[in-house]
């Protein structure tokens, strides 16, 4: 005889984060140290070309950038605060460069899949802006998230894969620190 049983957890929905800060590697690890984030899937999307490859992105000719697909639980993280993130861990005021890397698929961009986070995007840019008169202003491009194209396998997890290789070491490590001192309270170890 089977036996039932009783559920009386919660059971949470999650939502899609979708962002764009230059090197999807960097940005990937970023956002894996996060509390309430689920998964972080590098991708290619904002551009019109169906099914892109890394070399047809990388050519700057798709209109796609490289961006990460981050699934997480609104319960524990909001929307804002990746949002916080996401700018703190990047240079939103560079156009289509994020240090060496140069070219429309390093561009920032946020692409919402609501308009609550087309209205939040543009809310915090605003503040952004308003908080540093001497700054340089935002270029984040705020748009619609069209089609999300999965990277290739060797892309997926590449600085858990690879902390030692040298990209990892000089430019991610540092990115992760910054992130790991500035926002300990979003990380997933102190929650």
């Amino acid at each position: 005889m089977r036996q039932g049983f009783w559920y009386t957890g919660r059971v949470s929905a999650t939502e899609i984060a979708v962002f764009g800060g230059g090197c999807f590697w960097c940005t990937e690890a970023v956002f894996q140290e996060l509390r309430g984030v689920v998964s972080v899937m590098p991708g290619y999307a904002g551009g019109e070309t169906k099914n892109p490859t890394y070399e047809e992105v990388s050519s700057g000719k798709t209109g796609h950038a490289e961006v990460i697909r981050i699934e997480y639980d609104p319960e524990k993280i909001a929307y804002r605060d990746l949002l916080t993130v996401f700018f703190a861990s990047h240079d939103p005021t560079t156009m289509n460069r994020q240090g060496n890397d140069v070219g429309t698929q390093y561009r920032s961009v946020v692409l919402y899949s609501t308009p609550s986070q087309k209205e939040e995007a543009e809310k915090v840019i605003e503040e952004i802006n308003t908080s540093h008169a001497e700054g340089g202003e935002v270029v984040t491009e705020v748009k619609p998230l069209g089609g999300f194209t999965k990277a290739e396998t060797e892309h997926i997890n590449f600085y858990r894969n690879n902390p030692d290789q040298a990209y990892c070491q000089v430019i991610i490590n540092p990115k992760l620190e910054k992130i790991q001192k500035k926002f300990a309270n979003l990380l997933k170890n102190n929650s």
